[in-house]
């Protein structure tokens, strides 16, 4: 079997491949790397002059290939290469008649735990997030801040005592809608300054909290460090790394409790599964972070039907945060996307591959949306993290 062409899609705010081969077998994979599809589209196609010809099933030879042929990296080229790996699992998962889960040593469990993406721009819009997802069947509930989902054109500021005060009182919140029932599991999108940080840890810590997720920026493991050093809540972060060689400083650090590995980020399922083994090591959770498609979400259940570790997945709603905006229909844009249970689990089957089937007609029914350059500014005109 020879691969005959590496095709990116453009779709809404996705960017998927396909890796097509000689014996009529697709792979699917879609990129993580988000903010930049139009340019992991090009790496995609720099990537395929390599791939034509080549024998798909040789998955750790191309990855270390790609990987390794220019040392130029970061979140383009990186999605890129995750994409193709996730296609060409799912193509190794085809031609065996498998499920990726199955090729990396069997499921270890049957249903994998999801968390509900929970957004709004009032205090009270995000209770009743919450309370809604629990009668949908949700044990937790993530993508929750404990600020507001508030549009980037407006101008922000706040003192301090109220920035700190108001979030501390919205976790408070969060926790009296649901009880124990529900885990919340908290959202900073990288705003606060490790100082502000630790504050707000501190403040929250009663509400018992999953997590705290991306307190600060990923810039600067130490500030992560400093951060987890001193508060009693459990941190998650890693959606915006790109390698296994970031997650081992962090872990080396003891500056997380749950990673958050991207599949379409870290090198696909490759990259995911020896991140997931890393943190292993240290009895540290793995939570993916999976804010895409249906295509995305079905590779990272095969990481978490495969691995001891697994802690959640993330499982997005029907609208984008970032955008406030409405998300297409799943069912849009593949077929045979992963089965919610209604009791807070997405059901681990034995379909080959990674289980699902890009629409023929998807660039028809969902035209690409690109996504705009759009930070939020301070009322006083400067850049802040949002």
């Amino acid at each position: 079997m020879k691969i005959t062409k590496v095709e990116p899609i453009l779709v809404d705010r996705y960017l998927f491949v396909q890796v097509h081969t000689d014996e009529g077998l697709v792979g699917l994979g879609e990129s993580g790397a988000w903010g930049f599809h139009e340019s992991a589209a090009a790496a995609v196609t720099k990537f395929g002059e390599y791939l034509v010809g080549e024998d798909p099933l040789r998955i750790e030879h191309h990855w270390q290939y790609l990987y390794r042929a220019f040392h130029f990296r970061g979140a383009d080229i990186m999605g890129a290469l995750s994409a193709i790996d996730i296609a060409l699992w799912d193509l190794a998962g085809q031609y065996r008649d498998a499920a990726v889960h199955a090729l990396l040593g069997g499921a270890v469990r049957e249903r994998a735990r999801v968390y509900q993406h929970v957004v709004g721009t009032t205090r009270q819009e995000l209770v009743d997030g919450v309370k809604a997802a629990k009668e949908q069947g949700f044990t937790a509930v993530g993508h929750l801040t404990p600020f507001l989902d508030e549009d980037r054109s407006l101008p922000y500021f706040s003192t301090h005592a109220a920035k700190i005060g108001r979030a501390i009182e919205a976790v408070g919140a969060y926790r009296d809608a649901v009880g124990d029932d529900v885990d919340l599991c908290i959202e900073i999108h990288r705003r606060l300054t490790p100082a502000e940080a630790v504050q707000l840890g501190v403040g929250i810590a009663e509400f018992r909290p999953q997590f705290l997720e991306d307190p600060v920026t990923p810039d600067n493991f130490d500030e992560m460090e400093y951060v987890a050093s001193r508060v009693d809540v459990p941190i998650a972060t890693g959606e915006r790394l790109t390698s296994i060689w970031e997650f081992a400083m962090l872990l080396r650090r003891s500056a997380v409790q749950f990673v958050r590995p991207n599949v379409g980020m870290v090198g696909g399922i490759t990259g995911a599964k020896k991140i997931a083994a890393l943190a292993e090591a240290q009895h540290v959770g793995v939570v993916p972070h999976n804010p895409l498609s249906p295509v995305l979400t079905a590779a990272s259940l095969q990481i978490a039907a495969a691995i001891p570790n697994f802690a959640l997945l993330e499982y997005p709603g029907r609208t984008w945060h970032s955008l406030l905006a409405d998300r297409p229909d799943g069912a849009e844009i593949v077929t045979g996307q992963p089965e919610y249970d209604g009791h807070g689990f997405l059901l681990v089957d034995a379909s080959p591959g990674i289980g699902v089937k890009l629409r023929a007609d998807v660039t028809e029914r969902v035209p690409y949306v690109p996504r705009p350059v759009k930070a939020r500014l301070s009322v006083d005109g400067s850049v802040i993290d949002q």
